[in-house]
């Protein structure tokens, strides 16, 4: 991908080529912020687990802090498949095929890439595929 300057103002439009260099650069730099932010927030989780990892003598402040080790530990699992999203995401960045929905190859709209970057379906193939796992999920 050539090198492209984008400045810190700049959002995607309508106007513009879609997937051009700049909305492509965009959406990479917002992805690689958004990895950035979990691994330092994954980073000062485990320092803090640790750092709380000392006998508790009470037995209720034991189990309050199993409860919270338990919780922070499935964050950081859901954090874990997050980034492999954002890393999904990059590389259809690399590749091309990013901003287009898997489905139907449509364009996926800038504001939905917008509020969700990792997005692989257009809203409407997204909302198709949800009711179509209500309606096996019903059955």
């Amino acid at each position: 991908m050539a090198n492209v300057t984008i400045s810190a103002e700049y959002r995607p439009s309508e106007n513009e080529p879609f997937m051009g260099e700049r909305q492509r650069e965009y959406f990479r730099r917002k992805l690689l912020d958004w990895k950035d932010e979990i691994l330092r927030e994954s980073r000062e989780t485990l320092a803090t687990l640790q750092k709380e990892n000392e006998n508790h003598p009470d037995v209720a402040d034991r189990a309050s802090s199993e409860t919270d080790r338990a919780i922070e530990l499935r964050a950081r699992d859901r954090q874990r498949k997050l980034i492999s999203k954002i890393d999904d995401a990059l590389q259809r960045i690399e590749d091309g095929t990013y901003g287009y929905c898997e489905e139907t190859g449509e364009p996926i709209s800038l504001k939905r890439l917008e509020a969700r970057p990792i997005a692989t379906l257009s809203l409407e193939a997204q909302e198709r595929h949800e009711r179509n796992e209500r309606v096996h999920r019903d059955d």
